[in-house]
């Protein structure tokens, strides 16, 4: 039996990644993916949009590989933010279909090269913008976890689903009650600490 190397191994924590991510938009209506639950309008339907976008430079035009679809919210012109928002004209299906094709296209990319191949970032300053695969991959990660933890928060702030994956929920499984409970402990415990 062969070990899988390490490119295996950090294209599967990606793939985990983009799962979670995904995952958090199961079975809500259209508004509850688009509504803004934070000052700065963090919302499940956008954090999946600039993950396309994300991935699409990464694994596309740092290593001459340019993604094939116009991204216009990724253009250096584009209006602030107009990656994290959907357009009442960009379905849910269309936001997840795109991720899944710019998926497609970053897969082809890590099958193709090397992890020590170069490329070069053009948004990053010059002195860090010549980057290896391997970096990139380590930088996609990160970004998409860091999304995926903001996407928990939302969705939990929706309808109070939580948890990291269907079928691992990565949680006590107490109920309602237990939860209730809990939380109002932290509360107590919180304003104690804060008397000092």
């Amino acid at each position: 039996m062969t070990t899988p190397g390490p490119k295996t191994d950090l294209h599967r924590y990606l793939q985990a990644a983009r799962d979670a991510v995904l995952w958090k938009l199961d079975g809500l209506a259209e508004y509850d993916i688009r509504r803004p639950l934070t000052p700065t309008g963090t919302n499940l339907l956008g954090l999946v949009k600039h993950l396309a976008g994300v991935e699409a430079g990464y694994f596309g035009e740092t290593f001459g590989r340019p993604y094939g679809e116009a991204l216009p919210w990724m253009a250096d012109d584009a209006e602030d933010n107009a990656d994290m928002w959907a357009t009442a004209d960009e379905s849910r299906d269309d936001i997840v279909d795109l991720y899944r094709r710019v998926w497609q296209h970053s897969d082809a990319t890590i099958a193709a090269l090397a992890l020590e191949a170069t490329g070069r970032v053009r948004w990053w300053p010059d002195e860090r913008s010549e980057v290896t695969l391997h970096q990139i991959l380590v930088h996609v990660i990160a970004e998409t976890n860091r999304h995926a933890g903001h996407a928990d928060i939302v969705r939990e702030l929706v309808d109070g689903v939580a948890g990291l994956r269907d079928g691992n929920l990565n949680l006590p499984s107490g109920d309602r009650a237990w939860w209730e409970s809990y939380r109002n402990r932290l509360e107590r415990t919180a304003r104690e600490a804060g008397r000092d």
